[in-house]
């Protein structure tokens, strides 16, 4: 398993794509994640394992702003220089691309990285990306694990449970939950921080007749945290994996600029990280991604610091320091 997550990327790690600030003058522990990380090998095991999506054909696709196929170089480029408090071992798998608008070969290559990955015991983290992302992600996780009841988390202001004849960013979900009829398994999907204005209302009804649970972005405050934890604690307990995946346009347009469609409200970034941080610490956390990066829109790369931070929070609450 694990030659096949390097043998299904397109772009092999490359030493150049991390540097940053070295503080090897200072007293005590200075490491940066450019530091830290080193490329997967057939070797590695336990620890975390980075791949990028560099692929926006499905926004393009759905008719959204293009872009985030450059999301994963900006991810790096942030969490580079971030101070690392935590001991797991961090490799770089590469990136995968969709060259010629080939997104559904894209993202069963990319199921092959991250099945590779998680097959090895690491957890792996996509860096997207658009949220078809989210299809490829989930595949890697259930093949390696067949037949696991999964429970899927998503922070997103879009169910993404769109119809349609080909794959799109607006689609992963459905086609999730088509998969799961196929292989005879739960479709099990919490979506955390829908925009009622942002989603039709045949998509409430499909959520409604998948039984998806979701919270709306009004209702996640921080009064109802406690009682939205408790609930996604028990949906935890009740699945044997979690996939848990994060749209940055979840969050306020003013603290994610840089996505395909910037939120009027959104969930504040306290909550998301709280909520991410309870699946993450949960034992049970088989894979993640984080999407819609778009550096063509960001802001003073303020929306690809906050993807880093994160990253490093879901990492921090799997691996805590000792």
């Amino acid at each position: 398993m694990a030659a096949s997550a390097v043998a299904s990327v397109d772009r092999p790690f490359d030493p150049g794509w991390w540097t940053g600030r070295s503080d090897q003058d200072g007293a005590g522990d200075t490491t940066r994640y450019h530091e830290r990380v080193s490329p997967w090998t057939g070797d590695s095991r336990a620890g975390i394992g980075l791949i990028g999506f560099a692929c926006d054909e499905g926004v393009r696709r759905n008719g959204g702003r293009t872009g985030a196929a450059d999301g994963p170089a900006a991810f790096r480029r942030a969490l580079a220089n971030l101070a690392v408090h935590h001991g797991a071992p961090v490799y770089d798998c590469g990136d995968v691309a969709c060259a010629g608008g080939a997104l559904e070969a894209a993202q069963l290559r990319l199921a092959a990285a991250v099945c590779g990955i998680a097959g090895r015991t690491a957890l792996p983290i996509v860096l997207g990306g658009g949220h078809e992302v989210a299809y490829g992600t989930w595949l890697g996780i259930a093949d390696a694990r067949p037949g696991a009841h999964l429970l899927i988390v998503n922070f997103d202001a879009h169910f993404d449970l769109r119809a349609g004849r080909e794959a799109t960013s607006g689609t992963p979900f459905r086609q999730i939950a088509e998969e799961c009829g196929r292989r005879r398994i739960p479709f099990s999907y919490v979506c955390l921080g829908i925009s009622r204005p942002s989603n039709t209302a045949a998509l409430f009804s499909r959520a409604a007749a998948l039984n998806v649970e979701f919270w709306r972005d009004e209702e996640l405050h921080r009064q109802a945290l406690s009682s939205v934890d408790d609930r996604l604690q028990q949906r935890i307990a009740a699945c044997d994996g979690v996939y848990l995946t994060i749209d940055l346009d979840v969050l306020p347009g003013e603290k994610a600029p840089g996505v395909s469609a910037p939120a009027a409200r959104g969930v504040s970034l306290d909550i998301v990280e709280h909520l991410a941080a309870t699946v993450a610490k949960s034992g049970k956390l088989l894979g993640a991604d984080i999407a819609e990066l778009n550096p063509a829109f960001d802001r003073d790369t303020l929306t690809a610091r906050v993807a880093a931070r994160l990253v490093d929070g879901i990492v921090m609450a799997a691996h805590p320091p000792i």
